[in-house]
């Protein structure tokens, strides 16, 4: 009940006007946080992206009353790890996600649309609350902690940011009242659930029913929903044992869902990426990630 209540408070109006932007969410772990380092992009993707807005909510532990901590910004490089933001200002780091070459990348693709984007993600974060830890989870039948907090987790925190940038009627600030039409959602995660050999063999379950919730969220059925896969760096790089013990069954896991779901799509090309660090993709390989995000999303889309 407490989760239902939650979705009765998210508001979209899918009117199209010329105050109109084509919402997006994207959620996960770090690797939708983003580790491409912002002064290694090129210098025509370091200013803002024309016609694109984000709102990057407040990353919080699970068992702390949600906030939905945020504010409504251009899209620039910076929304990537270490960003933060107080609900007053956004306080950018040095590192960039895949939002940023997605929204430049879709709007190559859809020209005469505007994009929102409300980012929630949450390194180490996983689907199945048997593999928290302190990242915390996303799996809704969280039951740890008591009172009001009760289960809250990252799902709740994602939910509130939703509320939060949803309920704002002038994304942009130029005075006047904008449209925000539910366009789909990109998720990228799963490594943590990897971890474990239960809940790898769980996590198909565990995402497609997240898919439904975050549908549900956004107030449209069948939403596009935009898997990226994870991959592993010792397999990218022909070393030795794999970081993600069960990660090939969390693969296998993430295509099922892709092909079970007519609205939904997967990302593959991370299998070619080159690390940072263990976990995390390089510069080229965020870069290329956000443009086979939005290639995707497009796709499922249909003609603008």
């Amino acid at each position: 009940m407490r989760r239902c209540a939650m979705l009765a408070l998210v508001c979209l109006c899918p009117v199209a006007g010329a105050g109109t932007y084509h919402l997006y969410f994207l959620g996960g772990q770090s690797n939708m946080d983003g580790y491409g380092y912002v002064n290694e992009l090129p210098t025509e993707m370091q200013g803002p992206v024309e016609g694109v807005m984000i709102f990057c909510g407040h990353r919080q532990r699970d068992g702390e009353a949600s906030t939905g901590q945020g504010i409504w910004a251009p899209l620039t490089p910076g929304f990537g790890a270490g960003c933060d933001t107080d609900g007053q200002s956004n306080h950018l780091g040095d590192r960039f996600g895949p939002e940023l070459t997605f929204a430049r990348r879709l709007r190559m693709l859809r020209p005469d649309e505007k994009i929102a984007i409300i980012k929630y993600a949450r390194g180490g974060s996983s689907l199945d609350v048997r593999v928290a830890g302190g990242a915390g989870t996303w799996d809704p039948h969280d039951t740890r902690g008591s009172g009001a907090l009760r289960g809250v987790n990252q799902y709740d925190h994602a939910l509130a940011a939703i509320r939060s940038a949803t309920a704002v009627r002038d994304i942009d600030g130029d005075g006047e009242d904008d449209t925000l039409v539910p366009s789909g959602i990109l998720w990228m995660q799963g490594e943590t659930d990897g971890t474990n050999e239960a809940t790898a063999n769980a996590y198909a379950g565990h995402l497609a029913g997240l898919a439904e919730l975050l549908r549900a969220a956004m107030r449209v059925d069948e939403l596009p929903f935009v898997i990226g896969r994870i991959s592993d760096r010792a397999v990218n790089l022909h070393e030795g044992e794999r970081i993600w013990a069960f990660g090939d069954t969390v693969r296998a896991a993430e295509d099922k869902v892709a092909a079970d779901d007519a609205a939904a799509a997967i990302v593959t090309s991370t299998d070619n990426y080159g690390y940072s660090d263990p976990w995390h993709y390089d510069t080229p390989g965020y870069i290329d990630f956000g443009r086979k995000f939005a290639e995707a999303m497009d796709g499922l889309m249909g003609n603008p």
